[in-house]
């Protein structure tokens, strides 16, 4: 449940820079638009109740006066019964030894002649229900002191205040708080249309802005991105993407800066590696072809000593064998890194119709007959499969995985040389080369193409192993445009070589 609702608040958390720009200003114009109708809901109560305290000042208590005596009508209590300049709603209520004795309020008829000349008396109407919280709570007020907020249970919201009366009572006035609330309530309902259409408009301003103010970033962005596109793996490369110049007083320009002294470096740094591979790559091949012809004397020198019609002591003869067999080990390596360098190079190979199927056969043979204790086994499909390719390097393919499967493993495996055709939404012929072997560690895996890597150096100083073969296995595949992956653990391993049917077309995903 806990890493539902994590999920559920990250999909709803804006994650652009933008989108967070625009969600803070508008949470800061929400906070600020909250602020300001608080602070003016609140002004204005304040200033209304204050104007209601002055009214209650104003009015002396004379309606609360015109219930010490309600039935006197004598010129010196004119004063004391006038209700004719009384507001509607206008609350009176006289306390004597803190016990309520009348309690009224102004209605629609208070200020008619006849109630207040008191030929009529009030209606009943006027009077008004109290509760013992109500009574207590007239009984607190202290005469002559401010006015109050009370909530009385007939009347609801009440400023009440309390003066002293002529007869040793207390009078209270009081007026109604509905037209501040009313008031209060109008104001708040238009605060939130004006805020609401405030917020709308500059969420679409902000939005706008946002994305004028964030074109040099963007600008920045696809420079990254082109970058990221290149080709910098192997190969001559040219990083020509450059963040257009912007202004180094802003954030965006100097980070636009700093990317683009940085593709600098980058693009220097491949032209030195570039030109050391070169440098490399033409040594190799220099080296080899120089090798080629002293590996060759050596190899026939010692074919011709060891035909020597004379007697030779075993001694000699087995030096003379070891130096041929050396000889061919030595001029093997050759042929294989003149190869690496040819492929290297990129010389485009010979591009003949090749029988995948017969090859297969052939090859799976070969290692049939190299490696006795191993299970071979093949699966071929019933028609043959036909390639344009190098028949020669495609057969060295093959046979360098076989070689591979037969050389680490131990006999009694079982090794499946696997071929199928081309799918009809696959344009690529699938060979796989799987044994049942213990498995090749994860560390070597990963570098397991590379040139000169060896699963056991001991065993292969024995095997005469150089760990140019899966070298030449990727080299060769790369340059038929295919690709060549391995899926080891133990108990299994498998390598996996993808050719597109029609030469040059470059396999999905490649």
């Amino acid at each position: 449940m806990i890493r539902r609702a994590r999920g559920v608040l990250g999909r709803s958390v804006p994650r652009t820079l933008r989108a967070r720009l625009i969600a803070g200003l508008l949470a800061l114009l929400l906070l600020t638009c909250a602020g300001v109708g608080l602070a003016t809901a609140q002004a204005l109560r304040h200033f209304l109740v204050d104007r209601l305290d002055q009214q209650l000042a104003d009015t002396g208590g004379r309606y609360a006066a015109s219930l010490e005596h309600p039935g006197s009508r004598a010129a010196g209590d004119a004063a004391r019964g006038d209700t004719r300049a009384q507001a509607p709603g206008t609350f009176g209520a006289r306390l004597l030894n803190g016990t309520v004795t009348a309690a009224r309020v102004v209605d629609g008829d208070a200020d008619d002649p006849e109630v207040a000349e008191g030929t009529v008396a009030a209606d009943t109407d006027d009077r008004v229900v109290l509760t013992a919280a109500d009574r207590r709570a007239l009984a607190a007020l202290p005469p002559g002191g401010p006015a109050r907020s009370v909530e009385l249970s007939d009347l609801a919201g009440y400023r009440l205040r309390a003066t002293a009366g002529r007869d040793g009572d207390v009078l209270v006035t009081g007026l109604p708080l509905s037209p501040v609330e009313d008031a209060v309530h109008r104001l708040v309902m238009i605060e939130l249309v004006v805020f609401a259409v405030a917020l709308v408009a500059t969420g679409v301003a902000g939005a706008l802005w946002v994305r004028v103010s964030l074109r040099p970033l963007d600008r920045v962005v696809g420079a990254a991105e082109r970058v990221s596109g290149l080709p910098l793996a192997s190969g001559e490369v040219a990083v020509p993407v450059r963040v257009p110049d912007d202004d180094l007083a802003t954030e965006v320009g100097r980070v636009g800066a700093a990317l683009n002294r940085m593709l600098g470096h980058v693009e220097d740094a491949l032209a030195r590696r570039q030109s050391v591979e070169e440098r490399l790559r033409t040594f190799a091949a220099d080296a080899s072809h120089e090798l080629r012809n002293p590996v060759a004397a050596v190899r026939g020198h010692a074919e011709l000593a060891l035909r020597y019609p004379g007697p030779v002591p075993d001694e000699v003869r087995h030096s003379l064998g070891r130096i041929e067999a050396e000889a061919q080990r030595m001029g093997a390596i050759v042929e294989d890194l003149l190869l690496l360098a040819r492929l290297d190079a990129g010389r485009p190979l010979a591009a003949e119709e090749v029988d995948l199927t017969r090859l297969a056969l052939d090859c799976t043979a070969d290692a049939r007959a190299a490696g006795p204790g191993h299970r071979w086994q093949l699966e071929l499909p019933e028609e043959p499969v036909l390639v344009t390719g190098d028949a020669d390097r495609l057969r060295q393919v093959v046979g360098n995985l076989l070689a591979n499967a037969r050389v680490h493993t131990p006999e009694g495996t079982r090794v499946t040389l696997a071929l199928s055709a081309a799918a009809g939404d696959d344009s690529r012929i699938r060979l796989s080369v799987t044994d049942t072997g213990p498995g090749i560690e994860p560390a070597l895996a990963e570098r397991i193409f590379e040139r000169f890597v060896r699963g056991d150096p001991a065993r292969a100083r024995t095997t005469g192993s150089t760990g140019l073969g899966l070298a030449i296995v990727r080299a060769v595949t790369a340059a038929h445009h295919g690709t060549v992956d391995l899926s080891t653990r133990p108990g299994r391993t498998s390598f996996t070589v993808r050719i597109p049917v029609h030469p040059g077309s470059a396999p999905p995903g490649a």
